[in-house]
């Protein structure tokens, strides 16, 4: 038992207090845009995720990766079979199939696939590391993002592939990939996203790339969730009108609330001291975990930091771009901000592998 706790005095002291810190951030955010529903339900239910997701973080931070990411082919093919399940025989809510009910709760599989994702090629490009210029080690890793990004993209939910994908990407420039790979790689992207334009997008998926290029374009129907954000996160000003007392927010003229636009419901409430220290938080998480990455064991370890540090920056990145109209709407949380268990979990198993790497680097034997 003291040989237990002893290890909790090995965990990167830095990363946990932010982690400690954003999580009642969110919590307190969360709580106060929940004040005008005259029910604690949303808060209560996300504090009880947390708990359950801290457990997990603790267990995940203690257990060797390199066992995690040996496991982790096993489970890759399990995600695609509950992935393409989901896709077939799974119930539609709100116009798509993501959730997989489990009695009292459902989980959107998309945000544990991203975790997956990350664990899988992590160890991927590690065995493959005197081999990643190479065409085939290249569309392989490539192929193993691609395969979940596609099953999840048809649920429909555009936000979560793109941060597959945007894993890939993270971890592939982590590599010592050569320029002349990356320049046609690049070349590849754009043909890929006119293709999509033209085959894949949906026109919901469309309209809001267009209210993008032009707020203006209908504002009191394609464009009134970015427009009501930007005039939310405006209406704070410098101090914000308080917890609760949100206008935007509470009475409910601002859309997505508490999940895609708590970013905006935030910055009018804690108004601009407090948006700008809550991104101050997620700097110094990124700058933490690039810390760990960089002095990891060994590539697997680094790796798998990266692409933790991937999966951050750009959820962040994302979420608050689209919150301040300078990036399309994407279905994207806010991480340990926006509502919903899934995706807290996910960010704290996230978080617990990176403290696996802290912990293996300083070579402790469990």
């Amino acid at each position: 038992m003291f040989s237990f706790l002893s290890r909790f005095r090995h965990l990167d002291m830095p990363l946990l207090a932010v982690m400690l810190i954003l999580s009642a951030a969110g919590l307190a955010i969360l709580y106060g845009t929940t004040l005008s529903d005259n029910s604690s339900d949303v808060f209560l239910r996300q504090l009880g995720f947390w708990v359950f997701g801290f457990l997990v973080f603790l267990f995940i931070s203690f257990f060797d990766y390199h066992a995690l990411a040996k496991t982790n082919r096993l489970v890759y093919v399990i995600m695609l079979a509950l992935l393409l399940g989901l896709l077939l025989f799974g119930p539609t809510i709100r116009g798509g199939r993501r959730w997989l009910p489990l009695g009292f709760v459902s989980l959107q599989l998309a945000e544990f696939a991203k975790i997956i994702v990350i664990l899988g090629l992590a160890r991927l490009l590690y065995f493959r590391r005197g081999q990643i210029n190479s065409w085939r080690t290249i569309l392989w890793s490539f192929l193993y993002a691609l395969f979940p990004a596609v099953l999840i993209v048809l649920e429909p939910d555009l936000g979560s592939s793109l941060v597959i994908l945007s894993l890939w990407v993270g971890l592939v420039l982590l590599s010592p990939i050569k320029k002349r790979f990356l320049a046609i790689l690049f070349l590849a992207f754009l043909v890929c996203v006119g293709m999509s334009w033209k085959f894949a997008l949906k026109d919901f998926q469309k309209d809001r790339i267009l209210v993008f290029l032009d707020p203006g374009i209908d504002p009191k129907g394609r464009g009134y969730n970015v427009r009501q954000a930007t005039i939310a996160v405006g209406a704070g000003e410098i101090f914000g009108r308080g917890l609760g007392k949100g206008v935007q927010s509470q009475h409910k003229f601002l859309p997505e609330r508490q999940t895609d636009f708590i970013f905006a419901a935030a910055g009018e409430e804690v108004g601009f001291v407090g948006s700008v220290s809550l991104l101050l938080l997620y700097f110094f998480l990124l700058w933490r975990i690039i810390s760990i990455m960089r002095r990891a064991r060994d590539d697997l370890g680094m790796y798998i930091a990266g692409g933790v540090m991937s999966f951050f920056f750009f959820h962040v990145i994302v979420n608050i771009g689209m919150n301040i109209g300078l990036l399309p709407v994407t279905g994207i949380p806010l991480p340990f901000v926006s509502a919903g268990g899934s995706s807290l979990v996910a960010n704290l198993i996230a978080l617990g592998l990176v403290q696996n790497v802290s912990l293996q680097s300083k070579v402790l034997r469990f």
